[in-house]
């Protein structure tokens, strides 16, 4: 059996010496959550999943990631009031926020802004999208 190279350039996983950036992905929606999760998973991101806000704090006390992935029409609690308080905590304050949200209005998008998310991505998103929003708050570089 012959194996036959990668044909998907973009699905690339992370050198095995290095650290893979840690996401935490907070989304009430289980499907959208997983999907989104998998796809990361495959571009070497190490991923945890948060179904909601409460939740969310409490893996952030246990350990900060590098990304903050965070649905703004959460069950349990506002989305950009959860950005403004991550925002405003010194603890948190240094870790992106990607908005990720079906709302495509102007108005939605400053308000994620204003609360202090880094960036913003309406959902259903394109992956590619997706990959190079992550990778420019990974990097510091914008897109």
């Amino acid at each position: 059996m012959t194996l036959r190279p990668f044909k998907y350039p973009s699905l690339r996983l992370p050198a095995m010496d290095k650290e893979s950036p840690r996401l935490l992905l907070v989304e009430s929606d289980a499907l959208l959550a997983d999907i989104t999760a998998f796809r990361l998973e495959l571009l070497g991101y190490d991923v945890a999943t948060a179904a909601g806000g409460d939740e969310a704090l409490a893996k952030l006390d246990a350990a900060l990631p590098d990304l903050i992935i965070l649905d703004l029409h959460l069950e349990d609690m506002d989305g950009l009031d959860m950005i403004d308080r991550l925002s405003n905590d010194a603890r948190t304050s240094a870790v992106a926020i990607l908005a990720f949200s079906i709302d495509a209005d102007l108005d939605s998008v400053q308000r994620a802004y204003a609360a202090g998310a880094r960036d913003y991505l309406v959902v259903p998103y394109d992956p590619a999208v997706l990959e190079a929003k992550i990778e420019s708050l990974l990097h510091g570089v914008k897109v």
